[in-house]
Parts: structure tokens; C-alpha cells; sequence
């Protein structure tokens, strides 16, 4: 397994809530969500349950390799709302949740499973890229963010108008003709999309959080292929990099509207081929 890993806060010094961690046959990426100056009613913090849900599920899956991913994921999901169901109170709209990529490897098939907005990208040898992206967040964000997206970012007006998208997207969470994402409760799991794939099709897999995806699916300055070049060429750090570099050069949102200026951005990026042996014709 030849994985490359690279992370950033959304700014120096602040706490990133992404977290991704691999075991020799499995990967994961989560990206923590809440809604920025509501009450969580958590007393950890979004970090914490992100970095806490993908260590379980990173060894629950590696453990348990029959096991189907929702299935671990949902398992996961209840462990950690056993941890702090007694200190937290997890009935808030706004407590902590986040988006979930899951990988496992074994008998020649890569299963996987997506929840939220972070993406998986699968390449095969000639560089041909399958994103594999949960589409019903934005879905719902394009019907609610429209005065948002008309004000420029960080300004007070912005503010506002973001805080009130926000709520209103907390409002649809896991439910029906919303989106789903996990959370305190264990159901998510359920509506996560998952598949199988063969390993001999691929050349890599990489998982990604939105704030490291910025320049293909938001400022549309980069295709996957163009990012898998960059991933293959440079690895995370240099695809990070362009991506912190387009922000700066539009720090208001005035040519890419978006919540905000800067997000954490964290890619895992899983080459497979170079893990092969020489005497292994089996996945080529």
C-alpha cells in the first residue's frame, strides 16, 4: 500500500476538522461539520467526533473485513454517541456530524462508501477518473443559498445571510428530501451511497474533503484528470497548495461565491499499482 496523506486547517493555528487515516487494506476521510456560532451541545467539539468516528470506522472495517461498510459505519456511528451521549446533549439541530469516504480492499474488489459531500476518486491505468460524490447537500444548498452566494465573503451582510443558510440547512439534515451525513444518529448510515469495484481497473484511489476539491467542483479551474496528474506528479501537498493559491486571489468571493474564504482541505491519495509485486499478474 503506497498512500500519501496532506492536511491543512482552513488558517494557521486553527483547529482542523478533518481527519483521514489508512490501515494496510483501508482508508478513511471524514470532514466535520456544525453550524459556526450555534450552540452544539457538545462539549468536545467537532473535531474531536470527526477524528473519534474515522478512528472506529478506520478499525472497524479493517477488523471486521465481511462486514458491509454501512453496516460499520452505523456501528461506529453508535459507539461514539455512546462515548458522550452522558455528557453531550445530542438532541441539538446543530450537534457535531461529518461526511464519511470509506475504502477496503480484499478479494481482488475495492468496496466503498460515501456520505456527504467529500469525494472519492477512482483512476485506472490510463488515467480515465470516476468522482464518486454525494450530491444531495448541494443539491439542497443550491435551492437555499442564493442571497448568500450575491454578497461578498466575510463581509457582515455575508455573515447573515450565511448564518441564516446554515440554520436552514440544519433544518433538512437527515431527512427525507435533504441530506443525510453522520451524526448522533446511526440511520444515516443507511442512505450513504456504497458500490464495488474491481481492483484490477484501478491505478490509484484517492479520498478527499470539499475544501481540497475547491478547484475542480467550485472554481472549475481544474479537471479530476488535471488533479490526478497533480496527485500523481506532486502529491497532496502541491494539490492543497493550488488550491490555498486560487483563494488568495479571490479572498472576497467575488469571482467564486463560497461560505468560506478559506476551508481545511485534506487529501488521501492510495496508489495501487506500485504496491504490486513483480510476480503478480493477477490485478493487471
Amino acid at each position: 500500500m503506497n498512500v500519501a496523506l496532506a492536511s491543512l486547517p482552513a488558517e494557521p493555528g486553527q483547529q482542523n476538522e478533518d481527519f483521514a487515516a489508512a490501515s494496510p487494506a483501508a482508508a478513511v476521510l471524514m470532514d466535520g461539520a456544525g453550524v459556526a456560532g450555534a450552540e452544539t451541545g457538545c462539549t468536545h467539539g467537532i473535531a474531536w467526533f470527526s477524528s473519534t468516528l474515522g478512528a472506529l470506522l478506520l478499525s472497524t472495517i479493517t477488523a471486521h473485513p465481511a462486514r458491509p461498510l454501512a453496516d460499520c459505519l452505523a456501528d461506529s456511528i453508535r459507539v461514539v454517541r455512546s462515548l458522550h451521549e452522558d455528557s453531550c446533549d445530542l438532541t441539538y439541530r446543530a450537534s457535531p456530524t461529518s461526511t464519511v469516504v470509506a475504502v477496503r480492499a480484499g478479494a481482488g474488489a475495492l468496496e466503498y462508501l460515501v456520505l456527504g459531500d467529500s469525494t472519492l476518486l477512482l483512476a485506472d491505468e490510463d488515467g480515465k477518473t470516476t468522482a464518486i460524490t454525494d450530491q444531495r447537500l448541494d443539491e439542497v444548498g443550491k435551492r437555499l443559498r442564493g442571497p448568500v452566494d450575491d454578497l461578498l465573503t466575510g463581509s457582515p451582510e455575508h455573515a447573515a445571510a450565511l448564518a441564516w443558510y446554515r440554520d436552514a440547512l440544519t433544518g433538512l439534515r437527515n431527512r427525507p428530501g435533504g441530506f443525510w451525513i453522520a451524526g448522533p444518529d446511526p440511520q444515516a448510515a443507511e442512505h450513504a451511497l456504497t458500490g464495488v469495484v474491481p481492483l484490477r481497473s484501478l491505478a490509484s484511489v484517492t479520498l478527499l474533503s470539499d475544501g481540497a476539491t475547491r478547484l475542480v467542483d467550485s472554481f472549475d479551474i481544474a479537471t479530476w484528470e488535471g488533479a490526478l496528474s497533480v496527485l500523481s506528479s506532486s502529491g497532496p501537498d502541491e494539490l492543497i497548495r493550488r488550491v490555498r493559491e486560487a483563494e488568495a486571489g479571490d479572498p472576497d468571493g467575488r469571482r467564486w461565491p463560497r461560505g468560506k474564504a478559506q476551508d481545511d482541505a485534506t487529501v488521501l491519495h492510495w496508489g495501487l499499482r506500485p504496491a504490486l509485486s513483480a510476480g503478480d499478474t493477477s490485478r493487471r
